[in-house]
This record gives structure tokens, C-alpha cells and sequence, in this order.
């Protein structure tokens, strides 16, 4: 996977411009998604002056999707709908789909301390759904902070559940984690699973409003080797 390219869909947003500096700066080439191609280009050169020599573009989201094999889908859960809609047509069966989205109450101008209820138990699941047969869809990166991806000077140290039906899916998608110093992939179940890790975001919210912190999770008592 170490050359090939990996799209962001919502990549001009917090976390999905997070984690194109994280990448970038590992040395994976990055390609940043948006409705509007110029916002995306214009996120591919601020991640370029942010790290020098990164191998990253901007395209529309249908046209950034079809770059490689493995996909984030980084937008509010608001837009993901769409998105997924809009993409039915460009996913292809043996790519996977990380979901990153979160059904907080603040999508409908409710408090970003509470989860919305969603009809197929999560948003991981409610994507599911929706992709095209053959995509594979893993359910990760809920609870690291968007502000702290990016700030390349804050050091990483947190721990990622990773969700999904399918194991080879989901170590694909640990190893492409695992490549940005500081977060630690590890294994929660199955697809289900996605309901109590998206949970935890607006619960993060909440302590670190309290306590004015960027706090992640830590899985203790853990193996050395995890996949």
C-alpha cells in the first residue's frame, strides 16, 4: 500500500485536512476530495507549504475516489448521505471505505454532546448500506482530535478502534493508520461494533470542553502484537 494513492472525501474539512498533513508528512500520497474541485486544489497546496515535497492533489469527490483502493470518508454525518449517493456510481467492489462519521444532534442544531439516533444502528452501518456491493466498509478515526492532526507539533498518542466485517479489510486500513506516528490501531469487532466507537466522540467532546483538552482513548493491558 506504501505507493498507493489514498483519497479523502472531505478532505478540505477539519479532520479530513488533519489527516492529509498526517499522511503527507509518512510519505503517502494523498489526494483531497471536495464538491467543489477548487476548494480541494486550494487544500492540496496548503498541505504541500505545510509539508514540503508531499505527493498530494486536489479533485472532486467522484474524481478523488476512484484514485485508490481505500477510501476516507471524512464529512459531517449531515452530508454523508449525499455523498454516498454520489458516489454509488464510482466505487468499485474490492475497495474499502473507512467511514469517520459521527451522528452528532449538532448536525440538526442540537448539542455536539449528543448522538443521534440512526435507523441502521450507526453511521458506519447506515453506510453500509449504501455502498455498492463488494465495498467493504470499516468504521475508524472517531475519536482522535481534528485540531490535533493538525498541529504537526503536537505528538500523537492514542489508540484507534477499527471496525468492520471483513479482517482483511480492516487490516488494511490499521496498517495506512499505523503509519502516522502516535496512533495505535486496534481491533474492536465487527461492523456492529461502529455504534459504541461513535459514541465516544461526542463523549470526548464533553471532557475536553470540561477540562479545555484535546484527550484521545487508550486501550490498556493490550498484546505487542495486534494484528
Amino acid at each position: 500500500m506504501a505507493d498507493e494513492h489514498v483519497p479523502i472525501i472531505g478532505g478540505t474539512g477539519a479532520l479530513g485536512f488533519g489527516l492529509a498533513i498526517r499522511l503527507a508528512r509518512a510519505g503517502t500520497p494523498v489526494v483531497i476530495g471536495s464538491r467543489d474541485q477548487g476548494r480541494a486544489a486550494e487544500a492540496a497546496e496548503k498541505v504541500a507549504e505545510r509539508v514540503p515535497g508531499a505527493n498530494v492533489r486536489g479533485l472532486e469527490n467522484p474524481e478523488a475516489a476512484r484514485q485508490g483502493p481505500l477510501v476516507l470518508l471524512c464529512v459531517p454525518f449531515r452530508n454523508q448521505s449525499e455523498n454516498l449517493t454520489n458516489l454509488k456510481e464510482v466505487l468499485q467492489p474490492g475497495q474499502i471505505l473507512v467511514d469517520a462519521t459521527v451522528p452528532l444532534a449538532a448536525a440538526v442544531s442540537g448539542r455536539a454532546t449528543r448522538l443521534l439516533g440512526v435507523p441502521q444502528g450507526s453511521a458506519g452501518m447506515q453506510a453500509a448500506e449504501m455502498v455498492p456491493e463488494g465495498v467493504e466498509v470499516v468504521s475508524a478515526l472517531h475519536s482522535v482530535s481534528a485540531s490535533t492532526l493538525g498541529d504537526l507539533d503536537h505528538v500523537l498518542d492514542e489508540d484507534i478502534l477499527v471496525a468492520g466485517n471483513s479482517v482483511p479489510a480492516k487490516k488494511r486500513v490499521a496498517e495506512l493508520i499505523a503509519r502516522i506516528d502516535g496512533l495505535r490501531p486496534v481491533n474492536a469487532g465487527r461492523l456492529e461494533a461502529s455504534k459504541l466507537i461513535e459514541a465516544l466522540t461526542p463523549l470526548l467532546i464533553g471532557i475536553n470542553s470540561r477540562y479545555k483538552t484535546h484527550a484521545g482513548i487508550r486501550i490498556t493491558g493490550l498484546p505487542d502484537e495486534l494484528w
